[in-house]
């Protein structure tokens, strides 16, 4: 079975930071863009940032960009998020996903993606 497993959600206080992991298994996910949305609630799931298949290429939101880094390990068919400087709008339910490709999830396409993650919950305190 496919899967991608979420990890290092949790409760911190603006100005923190906190490393998020997305572990593939059933499958290698190394031709696979790999990316990391949020959802807040009462809102719309959102894009957050992604990396290609080679780990080239990251793409961020723009509420994000400069504070949160992607980065991928093939060998360990897992990618992270590293979020610093948090703020209380950055506290979501963030997914991990996958798709063969990197525009679809930057764009948040319809037909993207073809593997989610369950979430991990983000809660930035003020």
């Amino acid at each position: 079975q496919v899967q991608l497993a979420e990890s290092g959600g949790g409760l911190v206080q603006a100005g923190d930071s906190l490393r998020l992991s997305c572990a593939g298994s059933g499958r290698t996910f190394s031709n696979y863009a790999m990316g990391w949305f949020r959802q807040a609630p009462g809102k719309e799931r959102e894009f957050v940032a992604v990396i290609g298949w080679r780990g080239l290429s990251p793409y961020y939101a723009d509420s994000v960009k400069g504070r949160f880094t992607i980065s991928r390990d093939s060998a360990k068919n897992t990618v992270y998020l590293q979020m610093n400087s948090l703020k209380p709008q950055d506290t979501a339910v963030y997914y991990c996903a996958a798709d063969t490709s990197q525009h679809a999830i930057a764009l948040s396409m319809p037909q993207c993606c073809e593997h989610w993650g369950q979430g991990t919950q983000v809660t930035v305190s003020s």
